[in-house]
């Protein structure tokens, strides 16, 4: 590829998508956004994606592109495709990735490959789920609460603790054991049922902290998400948890069903959706046109080997599927 439009690539996961990229392709690499900052080994352009024209002359000469930003996927995915442009999204946010899955038919006509799915959940939950089979799923997200996010990561999170569902308990790789998790609404548990033929899938969330567990679990409480939603509050909890990372910056995710189980663990979790996001760059080309996800795209054994090598944190580990 001669030439890589990363859109938000100087945010905290296109920082790292953008390292291992312009190390596979030297002088390819560009960072895009209203705001960019060129990185080592890149160059940067300014793009308004509220500006047809802009992103017109953006996709000039691209032959990929990586969306690092929640903002109008699909129309962004759109412009890609019509010009033949392959795609990848790291968005976890459902709706938005409905909206690209539905442009496939459009993809395949102009020769584009696109990969949805792709970071830590969902992505890396997504390989773990082909590993394990089975009917009923329950996958596990762990984060680390003291690694800092940028602020749509948090405010995507803030959303979604108005949407919590369940809980159960989900056994991690060391050092975290068994822990109780709060149902979550990661876009990989819609999708899997179709990509997996799994019949349910369910996925829960906690932090390495237990303390900053429960405070997450209160969001349920009547009156917390109101609470959550005023603005006031909304923009104070956002620039505290901004400024204080109470935790560690490790992660853990696992996905069983039927007595069988399957991990990845590691630091660093928007450095894992970096890696996961410049290796389907590197899948882009063997694939056939269309809109996919990364489960339908890749051998989950070997990809997981894959992030879990090009990690450079020496803590990246998968544990192959097992019976327990």
């Amino acid at each position: 590829m001669k030439r890589i439009l990363l859109i938000g690539g100087y945010g905290a996961v296109g920082r790292e998508t953008a390292a291992l990229l312009s190390r596979w392709y030297p002088g390819a690499v560009v960072v895009a956004g209203r705001n960019p900052r060129a990185l080592p080994g890149t160059s940067a352009v300014r793009l308004d994606l509220d500006d047809a024209a802009d992103l017109e002359r953006a996709l000039d000469g691209t032959d990929a592109v990586v969306m690092c930003v929640d903002h109008d996927n699909a129309r962004v995915a759109r412009a890609c495709f019509v010009r033949g442009v392959h795609y990848v999204d790291v968005s976890a946010d459902h709706e938005r990735l409905i909206g690209v899955q539905r442009l496939h038919g459009l993809a395949v006509e102009h020769g584009a490959g696109a990969l949805l799915s792709v970071g830590l959940a969902p992505g890396i939950t997504n390989l773990l789920v082909r590993q394990v089979g089975g009917v009923d799923v329950r996958i596990g997200v762990l984060l680390g609460s003291g690694e800092a996010h940028g602020p749509a990561a948090l405010a995507w999170t803030l959303d979604g603790l108005a949407e919590l569902g369940p809980s159960w308990r989900m056994r991690f790789p060391a050092p975290y054991g068994n822990r109780k998790v709060h149902g979550f609404p990661f876009s990989d548990q819609y999708t899997l049922p179709r990509t997996s033929g799994a019949a349910r899938v369910a996925t829960g969330m906690c932090l390495d902290s237990r303390a900053m567990t429960t405070v997450l679990a209160a969001a349920r409480l009547p009156g917390v998400a109101r609470l959550l939603a005023a603005k006031p509050v909304r923009r104070a909890l956002l620039a505290s948890l901004s400024r204080v990372h109470p935790g560690g910056d490790g992660f853990a995710v696992t996905a069983a069903s039927e007595g069988r189980s399957a991990s990845f663990g590691g630091r660093l979790q928007s450095r894992t959706t970096g890696v996961v996001a410049a290796l389907a760059v590197r899948e882009l080309a063997a694939l056939p046109p269309g809109v996919r996800h990364l489960d339908e795209a890749v051998e989950p054994a070997a990809f997981l080997a894959e992030v879990a090598r090009w990690d450079e944190t020496g803590a990246a580990h998968y544990d192959q599927v097992d019976v327990t």
